[in-house]
């Protein structure tokens, strides 16, 4: 067995205790005080001196600054508002919810950092541990990167792994260069004029408006995008007045683009803005639409995550890590590291219903559960992987 990963299982059972801590106490957003605090005292304990670098945001070093080559870890520590219905024990209570695995990813590298002070006298370079607030809200990544977070000392690569329900517990995936969907997220507010129901020529519809926009839209995907390149637009708020008898004033749409090309969605905004603003008008309205966050597509160094993946393998055997060509339609805000160094995204099999009927609800749902078996595997991943690189990368 890899001596990292070993000594990772070792420590197995203190990492469950801080994953559960960390999902019984979930916090959304850029704001995440009690798992800032948290996870700063472990680092603390475990030899670190970590800082603060933006609001919940926190780095610590391991190795020397000897100006040797940097290795970034990435984990991202912000959960959901939703409200969670598994039956575990240490489930959470104040209606969010780590229905996205980030209590585990946080874990993992708390584990990773324990490892790495253990075998600090053996790095080559710097290891760069990164914890993130507000992935899901894809602000927390430009907000680090605004930081500096790249900076003193310089980044050479990074690294983040992700856990994925559905599949098996331990299987590692990893694609090979635009692996996940970039996404804007927009709201569309309309501005009509509010009159009463029965009398609906003394006033401005902006649920009517809505309406042809949200149908309108579909257009974009089926006749303006070859069906040769992948694009989504999901409309996933729709609101607008509070009785029924009542034409209300406004209406607001939110909703996301998702595509694999930073021009594709540029496009599709465009074309999307041109709709809103030229429907709008023509029913008399106004139309307004605005990115509320964007992530541009995540893409893997083709060379580095091969040269990473080899030293996953030498974790997990060879046979459990799997490359592929090409991209899903989800979107993940450590994209933005990518354009600034090179850097891999790795996948790691939380467990599936044919092992265990509890496993295998999608990401974000309320009932999600994840195989704490990963835990020294994702710690591991993230020690071996820095100390091999720096090792070969003088």
């Amino acid at each position: 067995m890899n001596k990292i990963l070993e000594s990772a299982k070792a420590m197995k059972e203190e990492l469950i205790k801080i994953r559960r801590e960390i999902h019984r106490n979930p916090e959304v957003g850029d704001n995440l005080p009690n798992t800032t605090k948290y996870v700063m005292d472990k680092l603390k304990e475990f030899g670190y001196e970590p800082k603060e670098i933006c609001k919940s945001g926190i780095v610590a070093l391991a190795g020397k600054k000897d100006g040797k080559k940097t290795f970034l870890l990435r984990a991202d520590m912000d959960a959901l508002p939703v409200t969670e219905q598994t039956d575990l024990p240490f489930k959470s209570t104040n209606g969010n919810m780590h229905a996205c695995g980030h209590d585990l990813h946080t874990t993992m590298l708390l584990g990773a950092a324990k490892l790495l002070k253990e075998h600090e006298k053996d790095l080559e370079g710097t290891v760069k541990l990164v914890f993130q607030p507000n992935e899901e809200g894809f602000k927390g990544a430009k907000l680090m990167l605004e930081s500096g977070v790249l900076e003193n000392p310089k980044v050479d690569a990074a690294m983040a792994l992700h856990v994925h329900s559905g599949t098996p517990t331990n299987t590692i995936i990893y694609g090979l260069g635009t692996t996940i969907a970039g996404c804007t997220i927009f709201r569309i507010t309309i501005k009509g004029v509010g009159c009463h129901g029965a009398m609906p020529e003394t006033g401005v519809d902006p649920i009517n408006i809505a309406s042809h926009i949200y149908l309108s839209s579909q257009e974009i995907i089926s006749r303006e995008i070859s069906a040769m390149k992948s694009a989504v637009i999901t409309f996933g708020k729709f609101q607008a007045g509070n009785t029924h008898n009542v034409i209300p004033a406004e209406a607001v749409l939110e909703g996301t683009i998702r595509y694999l090309d930073v021009d594709l969605g540029d496009f599709i905004y465009k074309r999307l803005e041109d709709i809103v603003v030229a429907t709008a008008k023509l029913f008399r309205g106004e139309g307004i639409i605005e990115i509320v966050a964007s992530v541009p597509p995540l893409k893997n160094d083709i060379d580095l995550a091969n040269n990473i993946a080899s030293y996953v393998k030498d974790v997990v055997g060879e046979k459990s890590v799997i490359s592929f060509k090409g991209g899903g339609m989800g979107s993940e805000d450590f994209a933005s590291y990518g354009y600034k160094v090179p850097s891999v995204y790795f996948l790691l099999g939380a467990g599936s219903k044919d092992e265990d009927p509890h496993y295998g609800f999608p990401m974000h749902h309320p009932e999600v559960i994840f195989n704490e078996d990963i835990l020294p595997t994702g710690a591991a991943m993230h020690a071996y992987s820095a100390m091999m690189w720096l090792k070969s990368n003088k």
